[in-house]
């Protein structure tokens, strides 16, 4: 018997029964049935598109419209809420970091905001009870926030530790389900081995997890066994040990190999169009010196708090350098906002998506456009078809899964959202593009869509810049690798010498 099969005694957790939904005539999921035991750890995987957010939802309370029927602990279930869900035991940690936080609540109140919102006669607890009861919770989590911390705002907690934060009120409630959404996305190696360990602990405590996610060696290493969603139909369900290949090729519908070969340098490294000089990341840091080349896609590796995001916001003007220089095709560049950097032909696609790059209730065509909207105008008045027809290129060339271009960004899986912010910065031809984090959240078909669309935009004559903390998602796409921890380089190699063994040596003797 597999892990998760249950005996004829055992009722799962949570069962799905042809579960079906549809959104203007458009079918999304179609009779997906599935038996969720009670401590395992089922692995849910799809490419973009293929209904996982959707399902997310149904069991989340969020899209109570569907067909089929629901079975939690073996009685019938109306998930009519995200209230009934989780009243039901049924809690969900979204991708979305921001999704969950309270701004303007400290971090202490967050962790036991459910508990606040349950008060009767007395909606708050005392702030000494708050601060006693955050401890708590958080020590089953493993966090080590101090009383500072606990008291600070939420929103002064990176995005990492927000991460942490939702979880660790999830767990709170003792859930009967516990969904995961791409719960590593903003996480550390060391942080995310943290949440492993959690994982193995709810199992072994009867907890049903359904754990998200586009990491093959993050389930390989955690799942009982695994499904696949394609197209809005279960296309594979398997127990250990997984059949890679089968699985593969029942989310992608090709034959798909684990990783493609790595890019190869050939013939004279490109001209140099950005060198920085004396570049401080962080006050008490050695300055750094950087040059990207035409040609080239330059990865930049670096775990939480290395400073790839202060690089990338420092060359985007967003956060200016306050020491060194930095030069753009020979000549000075010290960009002091956005615009002065898009001028200049900088683009960035920033590390948070939802933060930094979609306008909620807009179009696709409108959220592509919005950085260029006087080459789109006449008289001071946006041409909408002009609009239209950039929303429609920037879908047929990248593969966004959508209605058409008329659709809200909401409508779209975190995947095709990540295309259009990508597809937003080549609606005009970048002499740098700078990519943060982007295959955060995205699968394995999304992430070579932008990856070739990066590589073929170098092959152009531009500048590529790649930042990720995934040492392989870097090597996927890089012909140069740069290491980078705490706001100093530690490796800088083409080839052979960037192979993944000295990257992730050179990573863990840097921190």
């Amino acid at each position: 018997m597999s892990p998760t099969e249950t005996t004829p005694d055992e009722v799962p957790a949570v069962s799905l029964t042809d579960v079906s939904m549809a959104f203007a005539g458009r079918t999304v999921l179609a009779s997906v049935s599935l038996d969720i035991a009670p401590g395992s750890v089922v692995a849910l995987l799809g490419a973009n598109g293929a209904g996982k957010s959707t399902l997310i939802k149904i069991l989340s309370g969020v899209h109570p419209g569907h067909g089929g029927g629901i079975r939690v602990a073996g009685e019938p279930a109306s998930l009519q809420s995200p209230l009934a869900a989780r009243q039901l035991g049924i809690q969900t940690v979204h991708q979305r970091i921001g999704e969950g936080i309270v701004p303007g609540l400290t971090v202490a109140e967050n962790l036991v905001f459910e508990e606040l919102a349950r008060q009767r006669g007395n909606p708050f607890l005392s702030g000494a009870r708050t601060l006693a009861r955050a401890r708590e919770i958080q020590a089953g989590l493993g966090l080590d926030w101090s009383d500072a911390v606990l008291r600070r705002d939420v929103t002064e907690l990176g995005i990492s530790d927000r991460q942490l934060l939702i979880l660790a009120r999830a767990l709170a409630t003792r859930p009967r389900l516990l969904i995961l959404d791409e719960p590593t996305s903003a996480l550390s190696a060391a942080e995310a081995e943290r949440l492993f360990a959690l994982v193995e602990k709810m199992r072994d405590d009867g907890i049903a997890v359904l754990y998200v996610s586009h990491r093959l060696g993050e389930i390989d290493a955690l799942a009982d066994r695994l499904v696949v969603l394609r197209d809005g139909c279960l296309t594979e369900d398997q127990a250990r040990p997984f059949d890679w290949d089968a699985a593969l090729r029942a989310m992608l519908a090709q034959a798909h190999e684990a990783r493609t070969a790595r890019p190869t340098r050939e013939g004279e490294h490109g001209e140099v169009v950005l060198s920085l000089h004396g570049v401080r990341l962080f006050e008490g840091r050695a300055p750094l010196d950087l040059d990207v080349r035409a040609g080239e896609v330059t990865g930049v590796v670096g775990l939480l708090g290395a400073g790839k995001t202060e690089l990338a916001r420092g060359l985007f003007g967003a956060e200016p350098f306050r020491t060194g220089t930095v030069e753009l095709d020979g000549r000075a560049y010290a960009p002091r906002r956005p615009a002065d950097a898009i001028r200049a032909g900088v683009h960035l696609v920033p590390e948070d998506r939802h933060a930094d790059a979609l306008v909620p209730g807009w179009s696709l065509a409108q959220n592509i456009s919005l950085p260029f909207l006087r080459p789109l105008s006449r008289a001071g008045l946006v041409s909408r078809s002009r609009e239209d027809a950039l929303g429609r290129d920037t879908v047929d060339a990248l593969g966004i899964v959508t209605r058409d271009e008329h659709s809200t960004v909401e409508e779209l899986s975190g995947g095709n959202q990540q295309k259009v912010v990508v597809g937003r910065w080549l609606a005009e031809t970048p002499r740098v593009l700078i990519l943060d984090e982007p295959f955060r959240g995205v699968d394995i078909g999304a992430r070579r869509d932008i990856g070739r669309r990066a590589r073929t935009l170098a092959a152009e004559g531009a500048a590529v810049l790649v930042l990720s903390a995934d040492v392989d998602e870097v090597l996927e796409v890089a012909d140069r690798v740069v290491v980078l921890a705490a706001g100093e380089i530690h490796l800088d190699a083409y080839g052979e010498d960037a192979e993944r063994d000295r990257v992730i040596e050179t990573i863990a003797v840097s921190v």
